[in-house]
């Protein structure tokens, strides 16, 4: 990444954290220099001379930035890793004020008939995670698991597994002895098997084709699938719950292929 680039994104991540424009590019400018004026910050980032002055307020009202009040005045952005800080409390406290404010929010019940078993959409890494984390946390018997692409295996997904009660049976899957071999070292408790969905791959996969991403199926009654777009890498995924025995028993057998019915807690 260029340097240019990599202001650039520094300014775009600022803005949606909550800084305007002139306010992220005058701290991404004066993360560039020990010591700077309004007249160099203006002339550094084209922000309007004026507004220079009304971005700094801002910027040390958040502690973002600190003022020497001298002639001409010197202003100073806070060493990066006590900004990044700052920061992060902020959107934390704004996330869980979010949380709080909806929290209380009271549901309207509708007079609809038994509502029919459904699939949703899902889109997004961190969304599908977030959503995989909650299923396994809320496991109460049985967690199958089967791992298509090795970059799915993040920290957050192992600690997660790992964390799973004595009383859930955990069955993970691999497409691959190799990635059979680092899910058993890195969640030691759980039963490994090689998948016999490596026909959802293909034979001559490449890299134009949609890859299997997830597989999970939590207490036979929550499923969730996802795929890895082509060319984007982006993350799909649909869910569902409360389905019908039938579905449930097939997407099982589908995905514990492999693994052997001596070993299968449920057979």
């Amino acid at each position: 990444m260029t340097n240019n680039n990599s202001l650039e994104e520094g300014i775009e991540v600022l803005q949606q954290l909550g800084l305007k424009e002139y306010e992220a590019r005058c701290f991404v400018g004066l993360s560039r220099l020990h010591t700077g004026t309004a007249k160099q910050l203006s002339e550094m980032t084209e922000v309007p001379r004026t507004r220079v002055y009304d971005a700094i307020r801002v910027l040390e009202a958040q502690g973002l930035v600190e003022i020497q009040h001298s002639s001409p005045q010197q202003f100073r952005a806070v060493p990066l890793d006590e900004a990044t800080e700052t920061l992060r409390d902020q959107y934390e406290d704004r996330v869980e004020r979010l949380h709080d404010a909806l929290d209380t929010v009271e549901i309207i019940e509708q007079d609809d008939e038994t509502p029919v078993q459904q699939i949703w959409a899902m889109s997004g890494r961190d969304a599908i995670e977030n959503r995989t984390d909650q299923l396994i946390e809320d496991a109460a018997e049985e967690v199958v698991l089967v791992v298509g692409d090795e970059s799915l295996l993040t920290e957050d997904l192992v600690a997660r597994l790992n964390d799973v009660g004595n009383g859930v049976d955990l069955l993970i899957g691999a497409l691959t002895e190799s990635l059979q071999e680092q899910i058993q070292t890195a969640v030691p408790d759980a039963t490994t098997f090689i998948s016999g969905l490596e026909w959802l791959h293909g034979e001559n996969v490449t890299e134009d084709e949609t890859a299997i991403g997830r597989l999970l199926l939590v207490d036979r009654s929550a499923i969730l699938v996802s795929s890895i777009m082509p060319g984007s890498k982006e993350e799909q995924a649909i869910f569902g719950e409360g389905f019908g025995n039938g579905l449930v028993v097939i997407s099982r057998r589908l995905m514990a292929q492999g693994l052997l019915t001596a070993r299968d807690p449920k057979q």
